[in-house]
Formats: C-alpha cells, structure tokens, sequence
C-alpha cells in the first residue's frame, strides 16, 4: 500500500492509466507476439484453419479463419490493403488504429459491400490530393495500425475450411510506393505457436505501455495523460526504468483497475428485459467509435477499457456484418463454474444470414481455455443435433452429458467461464428482440 502522498499520487495515476491505457496495450501484446514468431509491420498473420487454444488472444472466433495485418506508416508511407471480391468467399473486419477505434469495416459489411477494393492506411496528416484513383482512404490519427479479417467458411468441413483458407490468402498488403509492381505479400502462420497476448496484471503492463508513448505522437484528445504519465515513469525520449518500489505500487495499481473495470463488466445493462446476455459496449462508446472519439463532452475510458480487457477489435457499424451477446451468469444470477453442468436451449430459426455460435472463454483471462479440445459449438458445427422443434441445446460442464460430445462444450473445472453468442450476418429478429436467446440453466 502507498506509504505517503508521492505513492498515493503514483498508485492513483498508474490506475487511471491502465483504464485509459488498456486498448493500446492490448494491440501491443497481439504485436509482439506476431514479432516472437518472426513477423513484422505491412505483413499478414494467418491461423489456416480453425483456432485451437493455443490463440491466446481475447475472446476470439473458433468458426472462423483469422488473419491480421499490423500496419505501420511512419517509414514507408501509405499501406495498402487489398480485399477480394465476395466471390468464392467472403471476409468480415475492420481497419483500426492502434487504440483499436475502428477507422472503417471491410468486405460486404464495409465500405466495398462485397466489392473487394483498395483501402489505403494513411499516416497523419496525409495530403490527400496525393491518393491516386481507385483506392478507398482509411485515415489514420496513428502511424501504426491493423485490420482484423475474418473468412466464413459455408460450413465446417475440411472442404469449406480450405477454401475459407484459400480465400484468406487473396488478400494483399505493400505500400503505396510499391503499388506499380508490389511484391507478394508476406504471410506468417501463427498455428503452431502460442500466441498469448494476454494482459500481464502486474508491473509489465506500464512496460508495454511504455513502447507505445515512445512510438507514436501524443493525440490532442489524449495530452492531459502526458503528466500523470511522467509521475510513473513513462515520458516520450526517456528510458522507462521504474525502481523496485515504483513497480511494486504500479503491479498492486493495475490489479485495482482490473478489479474496477470488473464491476463494470459484472453490471452492463441486459439485452434482453429480466434475462443476463448483455452487449459489452455503452452506446456513449458505439457513437464515440462511429465519430472518431470526437463526440462533444464524452470519452468513455472506463467502458472503453472495459471492452480491451475482455476482447480486441472493434467494427465501425456493429450489427451489420456481426453481433455479440455476453453471459456471466447462469438463469438465476450466480457466475457459471466450470465444475459445475449447465444447459443453454438456443431457440430454431436464429436470425442470421450465415450462422451463430456459442464459444466458452476463461472468465479471468477472458482467452480459451487451455489445452482443451473444443472452445464452441455453431450452427455449423459438424454432427450437431437439433430438438424436435428445431432448437438446440447446448452443454457446459467438466465431463459430456449422457447424449454425447457433438453438443458439448468443455468447461474448467478449477475455474469460472464466461460464454459468448455470435450472430453472423444477424436479422432485424434480433434487433427487435422477437427472437430471444434463453439464458443458461445449470442443471
């Protein structure tokens, strides 16, 4: 505990900075990690195939096929990015900039429909006058950024997945300067390596903090950060080299910002009226996300950061390609336990165009959980079995239920859970809520 005012102000600042801080960490770890497996900037980190849980990133899609392009225009100048025509696949994501605020979504739920197109990463302050034709502007407030880019497979069959993967790899990064004859893209496959950009709770979260105040100019929304920053130790053009004390204040200060973002996260308001899905971001965060973070009197840093502690990514417009509910707690309000068996009746005729999906994460990590064989269950999951009526019950626990594995999803048994529903492609069903997702019951 602090032992005078210097340590208090030290504690006090260090808190508010990691809830103010947790966005850029976040996509600092997802870099890193790209570097630990040899990547670099302006190249494309591929998963070919479905995730299995060595994807230690926040809250990912098991039905997907994943791939990632880390942006940086400080040297080269504009990047582009190429998406293909939503011809023998479509790609679902978005270009963002390093605080994770969407600058543009892409593929049919973008700006090309389904189009394909050339979207060009811009550093700041770009003169636009100089874009040439044909290309869609993405202006960047940072000089580094990424796109997260998602291929649906039609199903999960080995088929489906191979073309999903195939049409991952049509999509192209080189810069600008290169556009006349562009080299081929450099892809890094991250399969066969832990990829763990989970966020350290202790004094290295301020280390990686530190490596984005030393990369990138300060934002005009964000200098009142400049001097709380300096009184834990982080200044642009200075070592970050915090003393023994300092990092035992600034590991106990990020655990206390953890714990309050947790009371945020354990307190979003219901989706559904009496029931416990809930949508991880406040409207105030959905309309700062759709202007830039230039609405007037508003900068949501507490839910903001909430959202980076649980998940990476954001779309520009939520609920046109995708959309998300929460759970946290079963049918009565108690946390779902990984020792313990639960039940979720999701209802026939889901209201989406491409399909839903229920994926299991570690409730204090919020990743999937480790060395386990299967994190989710979708409506194309191979084998899976309906009701009578067309519903489908979906199982939770430590061991499978009498009916078998093609419904079941693994669970922890030292731990607690959280759980996840996907609507790709999601109907106007959802929206009005005339379609219900139940909650889960434990049985």
């Amino acid at each position: 505990m602090p032992a005078d005012i210097k340590e208090q102000m030290i504690y006090q600042r260090a808190v508010e900075a990691a809830i103010w801080g947790l966005p850029a960490v976040n996509y600092q770890l997802m870099f890193d990690e790209l570097v630990k497996i040899k990547g670099n900037f302006n190249q494309v980190v591929i998963w070919p195939g479905l995730l299995d849980w060595k994807n230690q990133t926040l809250t990912p899609n098991q039905d997907v096929i994943y791939s990632m392009a880390f942006f940086n225009t400080k040297d080269v100048g504009p990047v582009v990015l190429e998406i293909p025509p939503a011809d023998s696949g479509i790609v679902n994501g978005s270009i963002m900039d390093y605080w994770q605020a969407a600058i543009e979504d892409v593929g049919p739920g973008g700006v090309d429909k389904g189009k394909g197109g050339k979207y060009l990463f811009l550093p700041p302050g770009y003169d636009k006058s100089k874009i040439p034709n044909g290309y869609i502007p993405m202006q960047s407030q940072t000089y580094q950024g990424y796109t997260l880019m998602r291929s649906i497979p039609k199903s999960n069959s080995d088929e489906d997945i191979r073309q999903a993967v195939s049409y991952s790899r049509r999509i192209r990064v080189y810069p600008l300067s290169e556009a006349s004859n562009p080299k081929d893209t450099t892809y890094i496959d991250a399969s066969n390596s832990v990829y763990d950009s989970t966020i350290p709770y202790d004094h290295r979260f301020y280390q990686v903090l530190d490596k984005i105040i030393q990369a990138e100019p300060w934002l005009e929304r964000d200098k009142a950060m400049i001097d709380p920053l300096k009184s834990i130790g982080i200044e642009r053009g200075t070592k970050y080299n915090p003393s023994t004390r300092s990092q035992e204040l600034l590991s106990s200060a990020v655990k206390q910002a953890k714990a309050w973002l947790e009371v945020n996260y354990e307190s979003m308001p219901p989706f559904y009226e009496g029931k416990r899905w809930f949508f991880p971001a406040t409207e105030e965060t959905h309309q700062s996300i759709l202007h830039d973070f230039s609405v007037a009197d508003s900068y949501p840093t507490d839910n903001r950061g909430m959202i980076y502690m649980m998940a990476f990514f954001s779309a520009k417009h939520i609920g046109e390609a995708q959309y998300y509910l929460l759970t946290l707690f079963d049918r009565n309000g108690k946390p779902l336990e990984g020792n313990a068996e639960y039940r979720l009746n999701v209802p026939a005729n889901a209201p989406v165009t491409q399909y839903w999906s229920m994926t299991v994460y570690n409730r204090d990590t919020h990743t999937f959980i480790r060395n386990t064989k299967a994190m989710g269950r979708s409506s194309q999951t191979t084998g899976i079995q309906k009701n009578s009526d067309g519903s489908v019950d979906i199982y939770f626990g430590p061991t499978p239920p009498a009916s078998g594995e093609a419904n079941w999803i693994p669970t922890d048994p030292n731990g607690r859970f959280e759980v996840l529903a996907r609507f790709y492609g999601p109907k106007k069903e959802l929206f009005d809520k005339s379609w219900k997702l139940n909650d889960i019951e434990r049985i």
